[in-house]
């Protein structure tokens, strides 16, 4: 039988059931995208004769309007009717940020019922990475500013209990974020559950200055889930130039990580990832380095 004619218990076809369906039967919360960018930049340098520091970064932008007025959020906006989330996320991208054009994937879905003063509101989340170099950020119309913050990520308790079956791994995080003008702070408590194949996670800000809606908690997430993806993807050359040193790869990866690495296990790491050049760096004060570029077809070598 055709599908179209099969009936329900009241005896309707799906045609039939649509045409008297009430939409309004059930509230429906709003729907918007916030977006996390980060970058790796240099610092300035003291002593030209050596590389300069590397910093991750995360752009944000100052709430020009109600709720949160005069702090800093992530950039986002409200899913349209006549648009898909990632749609949604692409085009915040672009009106909020100047934006366009780089690697972006979503991250998680953020549905607590208070988290947003002006009703109920779930996001999706979406991480994006960027050379900045080429870019020309600029604040949208509801907001004041926008700018890149230095990120620090710090662990600061860590317990894990263990019960007959199950586990609970409890932590705190303090997420810095800086730049010559304003200084951001907020202390997360981030709560595991595992029982049996369950696994609950819950998250509580202990602590925010600056920093509006649930946005530490979202920073938080993301930073660990970008730790996590550049061990074992090629996620990190979407930070990098073109052609770069294998030094200048190394600092993304431990700025990001926020640990130093051994150089020659860290070049074993990421040999099939790299295509030397016939080019080399032309720094004043600097030995010339060989260049390098990303190796598309890595995983099939």
């Amino acid at each position: 039988m055709d599908n179209e004619q099969l009936r329900d218990k009241q005896g309707l076809t799906e045609v039939e059931f649509l045409q008297k369906y009430d939409a309004s039967i059930y509230e429906r919360p709003s729907v918007t995208v916030d977006m996390l960018i980060f970058t790796v930049v240099d610092e300035e340098k003291e002593n030209y004769r050596k590389l300069p520091e590397k910093s991750l970064k995360l752009l944000m932008v100052k709430r020009g309007v109600h709720p949160y007025i005069g702090q800093w959020a992530l950039p986002g906006g409200f899913v349209t009717e006549d648009e898909s989330i990632d749609e949604a996320a692409l085009r915040e991208l672009k009106t909020e940020t100047n934006i366009d054009d780089v690697y972006m994937e979503q991250l998680y879905t953020w549905g607590d019922v208070n988290r947003d003063p002006r009703t109920r509101v779930i996001s999706c989340s979406y991480m994006a990475l960027v050379d900045c170099r080429s870019l020309e950020v600029k604040a949208g119309d509801d907001a004041d500013d926008a700018r890149w913050f230095n990120v620090r990520y710090s662990v600061l308790e860590e317990k894990k209990t263990i019960l007959e079956k199950d586990f609970v791994f409890e932590k705190v995080v303090k997420i810095t974020l800086s730049n010559d003008k304003d200084i951001l702070e907020a202390i997360i408590k981030v709560i595991e559950k595992y029982s049996g194949k369950t696994a609950m996670v819950e998250r509580e800000v202990i602590v925010s200055n600056g920093i509006a809606f649930d946005h530490a908690e979202m920073i938080q997430y993301a930073v660990e889930r970008l730790r996590n993806k550049i061990e074992y993807t090629d996620i990190a050359f979407n930070l990098m130039p073109e052609l770069f040193t294998l030094s200048e790869l190394q600092q993304v990866y431990e700025v990001t990580l926020g640990k130093e690495l051994l150089s020659a296990a860290f070049r074993r790491k990421i040999a099939d990832m790299v295509m030397e050049t016939n080019q080399f760096t032309k720094d004043a004060g600097h030995r010339p380095a060989k260049l390098f570029k990303f190796n598309p077809n890595w995983r099939y070598a």
